[in-house]
């Protein structure tokens, strides 16, 4: 009985080597697991044509003295002059100021929007950019006097761009139009003088409140002009406004 209860002590004590050893042993390696997704690269040169076609004003005085430069003031039109003929850009705004007067003191550029376009867009924007790359290189702009401003959806539009390019303009005069308040000031150091209709039933004049109240908040140089009997057109005595252009020509580009 002794020897029975000693031997299975024995094979007890082995089975628990024979375990721990089993435990210890080393396992199989496992075969890697295929990866579910494989990473990979699309890569392609995309070339595309930008066109605009654009009204040019240039001052009688540019050919007199060959080594000044001049300031320039870039008009984007509203959304009823968009097409293909360029009659309508001239009907508001800085085309039709400098048809009525000559002696405007500055070359200003006056695009058209496709008819199906928006100035907002992005390919518009771009077609912007280029235009005013070109036309800086041809004539003797000077790049700290370069002014934008437009009407309705050129107000949108000239919010749009200079939130694009916010280190490329002196001023800003967008009329009757909106933005992206969330990024405005990105636009602190631009001065800015908005103008809109108090009666506009087009273009809520909130929208022109909100970038308004916007850089006041982040310290920007920004005036507001609420026409308190005017509706959507409120770009009329806007831009019949001498003090608007007494105030443009004397803002400068901070670099």
């Amino acid at each position: 009985m002794l020897r029975m209860i000693a031997r299975n002590r024995r094979l007890g004590l082995w089975a628990m080597v024979l375990l721990v050893l089993g435990l210890a042993a080393p396992t199989a390696a496992q075969p890697a697991k295929a990866p579910v997704q494989q990473a990979q690269q699309f890569k392609k040169k995309i070339t595309k044509t930008l066109r605009l076609e654009y009204l040019l004003f240039v001052p009688k005085g540019y050919g007199q003295d060959s080594k000044k430069k001049w300031p320039l003031v870039l008009f984007l039109h509203g959304a009823g002059e968009r097409g293909d003929s360029l009659d309508l850009v001239k009907v508001h705004g800085i085309p039709k100021i400098v048809e009525e007067q000559p002696d405007f003191p500055a070359i200003a550029i006056s695009p058209q929007c496709p008819q199906d376009g928006w100035w907002g867009a992005e390919l518009q924007l771009d077609a912007l950019e280029g235009l005013l790359d070109q036309v800086i290189r041809k004539y003797r702009v000077d790049p700290d006097r370069v002014y934008l401003t437009g009407l309705s959806m050129g107000g949108y539009g000239t919010w749009a761009l200079a939130l694009r390019q916010p280190k490329r303009f002196a001023a800003l005069v967008p009329i009757c139009g909106g933005g992206d308040s969330t990024r405005a000031s990105l636009l602190k150091d631009v001065p800015v003088w908005i103008f809109h209709g108090a009666k506009d039933d087009t273009v809520p004049p909130e929208e022109s409140q909100k970038m308004y109240e916007a850089l006041k908040v982040c310290g920007g140089n920004v005036r507001f002009t609420l026409y308190p009997e005017a509706d959507h057109l409120s770009w009329v005595p806007a831009y019949a406004d001498p003090a608007l252009y007494d105030w443009l020509f004397q803002q400068r580009r901070k670099r």
